[in-house]
């Protein structure tokens, strides 16, 4: 999926759970970057571009182990023994990206380096992504206009 349907997904997840957290500004920020972290594996993406980044991709293949729930578990335990007021708000924005991108014709191997595959029908870029990605704009509206209205 394109960054955008995948930030969209991730806001609305985070608008949810932003009643019940103590920093939500920075619970806002972490999610929003974990989105990113998975397409790092990719010289195409938002994220994975950068020339810093090459020498990784030489190494991880795109939607391989970065794309899977066996690094987000590892990376999100590191994360609750060292940071862990980190943890869930990177839970929640990686593991979305990964939720949504197993949904693609593509697909994600969900428990590298188990080989099964988990994919569903949408084309990246489709008129499909963008419906999702529609719906979710809107349900993000709904929510924050919600929670805004309760604040006031």
């Amino acid at each position: 999926m394109l960054i955008k349907t995948h930030l969209a997904i991730t806001l609305c997840f985070v608008l949810l759970f932003i009643p019940f957290v103590k920093m939500p500004l920075l619970f806002l920020v972490v999610a929003l970057l974990a989105t990113y972290l998975p397409d790092i594996d990719s010289k195409h993406s938002k994220i994975g571009h950068h020339f810093f980044l090459r020498p990784f991709q030489w190494f991880a293949r795109h939607r391989g182990f970065v794309h899977s729930f066996t690094f987000l578990i590892l990376v999100t335990l590191g994360l609750v023994l060292f940071f862990p007021f980190l943890a869930l708000a990177f839970f929640l924005g990686y593991c979305s990206h990964l939720i949504a991108d197993s949904f693609t014709i593509e697909g994600i191997k969900p428990f590298y380096p188990h080989k099964k595959v988990c994919r569903g029908r949408i084309r990246t870029g489709s008129l499909s992504e963008t419906n999702i990605f529609v719906v979710f704009i809107l349900l993000d509206l709904f929510l924050f206009v919600a929670k805004a209205s309760s604040i006031f």
